[in-house]
């Protein structure tokens, strides 16, 4: 499992022959991508704001994931009817990998406007292998925790049972969770990789990423941070494996 961040919230998974693009919101300073030059086989959304949406239209080829508001919001607008509107606890099958959609706590309006609501946030989690009840060492596991805050779920559901080898968690404050908060969020995880995402792209969620890293080991995790440049990427398999 490659993982490559192009800033913001926006990750590029490459899974076995199967790509998915997270979130894709290119104008951001931390990549130089042309967006145009990616062709994934399915994006996911995890919420409505524009920061997270604003280059959907630059992917009409690829199948959508999103809540069935945010994917009946693309149809209408864009046109895009290759899409599965699924809901938060879902598991589908897409390629190589399973996707869960999990719980965010964050606000949901489409282009961040408060006429219409996309329901729920959500994050991901990415696995080559259908999550179960029995325990896969084998498995490789990448939890995109989408906007949010600090909750209780990621402790008491994302992590025991979907146990995520690697989280992207955003660190940026004022609109989500910030460095001490996002810390807790990797411990409670007990994912073996860490990684800040959601900062510096507007000065509202400036930080400095040594924060994220000093509050983490603060906590006593044992997660290795790598906070990524833009357009980095990061080969989990062989983090984890050998």
């Amino acid at each position: 499992m490659d993982l490559t961040w192009h800033g913001h919230s926006t990750w590029r998974v490459d899974l076995g022959d199967t790509t998915f693009l997270i979130d894709p919101f290119f104008d951001n300073p931390h990549t130089d991508t042309d967006p145009e030059e990616l062709d994934p086989d399915h994006v996911l959304l995890t919420h409505g704001h524009a920061d997270h949406i604003a280059d959907v239209d630059r992917y009409r080829g690829a199948h959508f994931v999103g809540t069935p508001e945010l994917t009946g919001y693309l149809a209408d607008e864009y046109g895009i009817e290759d899409a599965t509107g699924m809901n938060l606890g879902g598991t589908v099958e897409l390629g190589d990998a399973y996707v869960t959609m999990v719980r965010a706590d964050h606000s949901n309006g489409i282009d961040t406007g408060y006429g219409t609501s996309a329901g729920m946030p959500a994050g991901y989690v990415i696995s080559d292998t259908n999550p179960t009840q029995v325990a896969d060492e084998e498995s490789t596991t990448f939890y995109h925790a989408g906007d949010t805050s600090l909750h209780t779920e990621m402790r008491d559901v994302v992590a025991p049972f979907l146990e995520p080898d690697a989280v992207a968690v955003p660190v940026g404050d004022h609109f989500t969770m910030g460095p001490r908060q996002a810390a807790v969020a990797v411990d409670w995880l007990d994912a073996d990789v860490a990684f800040p995402m959601h900062y510096d792209t507007f000065p509202p969620i400036e930080i400095e990423t040594e924060d994220f890293v000093r509050e983490v080991e603060a906590t006593g995790s044992d997660a290795d941070v790598h906070v990524l440049d833009g357009d980095e990427t990061f080969d989990l398999s062989e983090a984890l494996y050998y």
